[in-house]
This record gives structure tokens, C-alpha cells and sequence, in this order.
């Protein structure tokens, strides 16, 4: 019962995230944002859904059980919420699924973007490894865990391309 609840609630959470993405898309677009990426963003939302898919059926087919240190991957999938939240209110109407870049805005240089240049994929990282192994479910997280850090190779020199080109990215 527990995984049933917790995935409905991160798959409720993911498709609100959506919905806000789309409301800031549209946002900076009417402003003259630039979108980049457009060729690998399918395989990102590809992998993000493939993860639930396999997450549910190892779980399920395997009679995974909730590992006995969940308390622990659990609490560290909670903060990574927290961190989760920080960046997408640490950049407001900037924030988005895609890659989406308005021309002449400051670089964020504030709040979790102090630390590091990309918080949020630090961020899913984790969730990609938290989420399964709560669950025990260690082909999920490995399988993954790999298909992120490819895709991630992908997005983050285009996403630091166009930043460099559209804002003050360069003097970080």
C-alpha cells in the first residue's frame, strides 16, 4: 500500500510540475524566450516515464519488499523535495522541463545556484536512486541511473550554450 500511495503522489507531483512548466513556457515565449534542445527532450521525457514503468513492474513482478534502511532513503528523497522546491522557487517563471532561454535575463546566481550550476539535475539524480531503492529495486535504479547521466551529457552543454549565448552565463 505504501508504493501505491508514494507513486501516486511523485507521479501527481511530476504532472503538476508539468503544468507549471507549460504556464512558465508560455510565459517567457510571449517575452521572446528561446527554446533549445527540442531533439533530445523526448528521449528525457522518455526515461522519465520508462522509470515509473520499470520502478512499478520490478517492484511488482518481483515482489520487491520496502527495504529495511527506508527510513533513510526516505528521508534523503525528502530533502531532496525540499531542494526540489528551492530551485523551482529560487527561479520562478524561469524554471521549466525544457530548455528555455530568454535573451538579456541575469543568470540565477542565488539560492541553490550559489553552490552548484545545476541543482535540479543533482536533484533528480538522487531521486532516480532514492525512489528504487526504498523499494529495493536495484535494476531500476542502475538501469537509470546510467540512461540519466547519458541523457544529462546531452542537455547540460546545450543547455550552458544557449545560457553563454542569451545571458551573463559566461561570468559565473
Amino acid at each position: 500500500m505504501f508504493f501505491t500511495i508514494f507513486v501516486v503522489i511523485v507521479v501527481i507531483q511530476r504532472l503538476c510540475e508539468l503544468i507549471l512548466a507549460k504556464k512558465n513556457e508560455r510565459w517567457m515565449k510571449e517575452r521572446g524566450a528561446e527554446e533549445y534542445g527540442k531533439r533530445h527532450y523526448w528521449a528525457m521525457v522518455s526515461i522519465h516515464i520508462s522509470f515509473f514503468v520499470s520502478l512499478i513492474l520490478e517492484v511488482t513482478w518481483h515482489h520487491r519488499e520496502i527495504n529495511p534502511y527506508w527510513p533513510l532513503f526516505f528521508f534523503i528523497f525528502l530533502l531532496a523535495q525540499a531542494a526540489r522546491i528551492w530551485v523551482i522557487s529560487t527561479l520562478g517563471r524561469y524554471w521549466n522541463t525544457k530548455i528555455i532561454v530568454l535573451p538579456g535575463a541575469k543568470s540565477v546566481k542565488k539560492g541553490p545556484f550559489k553552490y552548484t550550476k545545476h541543482p535540479n539535475y543533482l536533484i533528480v539524480t538522487v531521486e532516480l536512486l532514492m525512489i528504487p531503492a526504498i523499494f529495493q529495486a536495484y535494476i531500476t535504479a542502475a538501469v537509470f541511473f546510467v540512461l540519466n547521466l547519458l541523457i544529462l551529457s546531452v542537455r547540460i552543454p546545450i543547455e550552458e550554450k544557449a545560457l553563454r549565448k542569451h545571458t551573463d552565463y559566461l561570468h559565473r
